[in-house]
């Protein structure tokens, strides 16, 4: 039975249904949790909103904290109702939109934002100022994923559905679109990836030349340099991948 929108909602806010989950190895977007939300927002009224000491003036209320919910929510976190933070997460002042989802054991670090409807794994740090970006129509669109074990440098964005696959590290400052080349220069060819950051990859910002009537310009792209580890300790090698590859000035 087709659930109502406002049964929907509170089941993405308690993290009994996902806007997307891996089934079988892939991610598969569930329709109509994104159509709830995308409806809710249509049949929400403008309100002034309280939470605690301050005031809003918004459709959707924010979320409102226990110490039981096992979750460091430091001021000024501010996570919207119908998303979910698992127990174990640590918020500093941050942003995080309706449908996403944030798992346990997960750092949400200082202006970072997570778009409506993104999924953010297990023990991920999002490093300050990065931004996730929110897709949330059309709803049979996939949003952004990030998988276990992630780390995401400084002011780092990531938009349009990019998959970021388990274990990967992204130094500060990468930026991935749909239409971002994602270039493998560890073989002695350059092998093209698009949409995604495969696996454990080590992933600095870079840049490559496109003819424009103009003139040859370079334009944004992303570098795997290497590849992370696995059997090292995660919490270490999250800081040392860049560092055992020359470029920890990226990490900050």
């Amino acid at each position: 039975m087709k659930k109502t929108t406002k049964e929907m909602i509170k089941l993405l806010d308690q993290g009994k249904v996902r806007v997307a989950e891996k089934r079988n190895g892939v991610w598969t977007v569930n329709i109509e949790a994104k159509e709830a939300i995308i409806d809710f927002f249509k049949t929400q009224k403008v309100a002034e909103l309280k939470a605690g000491p301050f005031s809003y003036v918004d459709k959707i209320p924010v979320k409102k904290w226990k110490l039981k919910d096992g979750v460091r929510v430091v001021p000024q976190a501010i996570v919207r109702q119908g998303a979910f933070v698992n127990k174990g997460a640590i918020l500093m002042p941050s942003y995080i939109n309706i449908g996403a989802y944030v798992d346990e054991g997960t750092m949400i670090d200082t202006w970072a934002t997570v778009g409506s409807c993104a999924q953010v794994g297990k023990n991920v740090h999002l490093s300050g100022g990065v931004g996730i970006g929110g897709v949330l129509e059309p709803a049979q669109a996939a949003p952004v994923i990030i998988e276990d074990n992630v780390f995401v440098g400084s002011r780092c964005i990531i938009v349009e559905g990019i998959l970021i696959e388990e274990g990967a590290v992204l130094g500060a400052g990468v930026v991935l679109t749909a239409s971002t080349k994602i270039l493998d220069v560890t073989q002695k060819e350059v092998v093209t990836i698009k949409g995604k950051i495969p696996k454990n990859s080590v992933v600095i910002p870079g840049t490559i030349p496109k003819d424009f009537p103009a003139g040859k310009f370079e334009v944004p792209c992303a570098l795997i340099i290497g590849t992370r580890n696995a059997s090292t300790d995660k919490k270490t090698s999250l800081n040392d991948a860049l560092r055992m590859l020359g470029t920890h000035s990226l990490l900050a």
